[in-house]
């Protein structure tokens, strides 16, 4: 973190810069029993891949919205870090029919298909596979993504003052959500989260808080499904410090 920092993608920077071995998202799904975990480092090259796909091949530049209509997941995070970078506006679940760019998950696909702009889709399976089948009307993600670039420079300045993002019909400039990261973030944390990212409390818990930090997140999808004592040895095995559900 730089007190520099006014959006989102400068805290990625900062981070990289920092420590770039360092754990910053360890993903859960205990739906599957998937687990990923993602250095600075790993998760800043998805993010300039992402970004890359975003600017270069899907058109989306500044103030440009991008409806996202995805769980919490190791890849959401990666898109919201994205429209960062680029300086479009993460739309958390909003209307695909207004977007510029829909980018969804294989439970969301009829809604997405409202759109009538640009179409992602993500199978959000275990280890970033791809659909057994591109669903129609839409890229799949894990197939358009790993041939893009490692390193991301945008066409135009990124605004901090400019819309970045919107979550339970809030809208939050870039700046904002730094600072709103910074005051509400559990300082230097590795924080579990099992909130979804549909409010700020989950984004923050799940992202944005331990980004602004220094910390990182376990961020945990079906935590329903584990047993108050798997959570506890889960909250062991990790070294959690912070707990939010």
């Amino acid at each position: 973190m730089n007190a520099t920092d006014r959006t989102p993608a400068d805290l990625l920077r900062s981070a990289l810069a920092a420590d770039p071995g360092r754990p910053l998202v360890t993903f859960y799904d205990d739906a599957t029993g998937e687990r990923v975990e993602l250095s600075v480092a790993t998760f800043a090259n998805w993010v300039a891949k992402t970004a890359n796909l975003l600017q270069g091949d899907l058109g989306a530049g500044p103030g440009d919205r991008v409806a996202l209509l995805l769980p919490a997941h190791w890849q959401t995070a990666v898109w919201l870090l994205a429209c960062s970078s680029v300086g479009a506006v993460a739309d958390m679940g909003g209307d695909a029919a207004s977007a510029d760019v829909v980018v969804s998950g294989p439970e969301s696909l009829e809604a997405a298909r409202a759109c009538g702009g640009e179409r992602v889709a993500l199978a959000l399976r275990p280890l970033g596979g791809r659909f057994p089948q591109t669903p129609a009307g839409f890229v799949d993600y894990a197939v358009e993504v790993p041939s893009q670039g490692d390193r991301f420079v945008a066409f135009s300045p990124v605004d901090p003052e400019e819309p970045a993002l919107i979550v339970a019909e809030a809208e939050f400039t870039g700046a904002e959500v730094v600072e709103r990261a910074r005051v509400d973030g559990d300082a230097g944390a590795r924080v579990l989260s099992g909130l979804s990212y549909d409010t700020w409390e989950g984004l923050c818990a799940g992202l944005y808080g331990p980004l602004a930090t220094g910390g990182s997140v376990v961020l945990c999808r079906n935590a329903g499904q584990l047993s108050e004592d798997a959570l506890a040895k889960r909250v062991e095995s990790e070294r959690v410090s912070v707990t939010r559900r």
